[in-house]
């Protein structure tokens, strides 16, 4: 049972978070590297997630096998400093990324807000990272030492200062880079970080860009991260675009810009809002997809989710960790 350990996170969590959330994360990270990369941490990682081994309810999707059905959403390990650990958690999968083809620093900090009366996150972070290579490098470095069916993602992005009518070659090079050693790549153009990014979900623009990835990719399975902020019209121009093409999967969604309804003192802060109040909306947007597309493709859900809902092939956990602590991952594997 993983309800002892999220209570005995809740007990130590107000000491973490004292600490500046880019600092903590970042010394999660490295913690958890080091976790990954010996037999006894690997054994300490399982004991905090509560995921027992072999791992539940395996999967076939989009022509992968899945140990399990629950994920590291992207964003929390764009340069996939952990695989191991993650691995070692019991996550079915992990998504690394966003990267760029060019490192790029990101926003200025702070830019990483914490919102406890409303168990979310703001961030700008704006895709900080060391570049499509290195993170080739760092999964290829990995993959001998992961289980079997755990499932490493990329997914990629455009530079910042890439001007807009040269998007498609960043995405094209960041999936050459990552295309030969990730097991799918994922196409983030809803993030709300970047300037401009989003206009790369207009129908016919985000059908090239998939093209374009897909020629120089053609063995990985394709998906697409969409913004929550659209609505049913704008998905669904989106969906008919995407119907016909080699886009096999959708992961829903990114983070939000509104902010309706938040009590927590960062909730005026310029950035996307991921945690429990996308909870709501994150059902209505997979509900929608399903009655518009039906099965056509594997459906990722992401937003203020601790287990996967009804309709979703696969889910992505990130903001839950940050509250409920590893013992999360065990109760949404668990009940699976």
């Amino acid at each position: 049972m993983s309800a002892w350990r999220i209570a005995a996170y809740h007990a130590v969590r107000p000491l973490l978070f004292r600490i500046d959330p880019e600092r903590i994360h970042a010394i999660a990270l490295r913690s958890l590297a080091v976790a990954g990369g010996s037999a006894p941490g690997r054994v300490l990682c399982r004991f905090a997630s509560g995921v027992s081994e072999p791992a539940l309810a395996p999967a076939e999707l989009a022509g992968l096998r899945f140990r399990n059905r629950i994920g590291l959403g992207a964003g929390f390990d764009k340069d996939g400093v952990a695989i191991r650990g993650w691995a070692a958690l019991g996550f079915g999968f992990v998504e690394l990324g966003t990267v760029t083809p060019r490192p790029q620093p990101g926003n200025p900090r702070p830019r990483l807000f914490r919102l406890p009366p409303d168990e979310a996150l703001v961030n700008r972070m704006g895709f900080n990272n060391a570049g499509a290579d290195a993170l080739a490098r760092r999964i290829a470095d990995a993959r001998p030492h992961l289980p079997d069916g755990f499932v490493v993602g990329a997914n990629i992005g455009r530079n910042r200062d890439t001007p807009d009518e040269d998007a498609v070659g960043d995405y094209v090079a960041a999936a050459r880079a990552l295309g030969p050693v990730a097991d799918y790549l994922a196409i983030n153009v809803s993030s709300p970080n970047t300037q401009g990014l989003r206009n790369l979900q207009e129908p016919e623009r985000l059908r090239a860009i998939v093209a374009a990835v897909a020629a120089v990719a053609a063995d990985r399975p394709i998906f697409v991260k969409l913004a929550p902020d659209l609505d049913g019209e704008q998905r669904g121009a989106i969906l008919e675009a995407l119907g016909d093409g080699p886009t096999a999967g959708l992961i829903l969604s990114n983070t939000t810009v509104e902010r309706d309804g938040l009590r927590g003192a960062a909730a005026t802060e310029p950035g996307g809002l991921s945690g429990r109040p996308l909870l709501e909306r994150t059902g209505e947007v997979l509900a929608d997809v399903r009655r518009t597309a039906g099965d056509r493709f594997v459906v990722v859900a992401s937003g203020g989710l601790e287990r996967r809902p009804p309709g979703a092939d696969l889910v992505e956990l990130w903001t839950a960790m940050i509250y409920r602590g590893p013992g999360i991952i065990g109760a949404a594997v668990g009940v699976e």
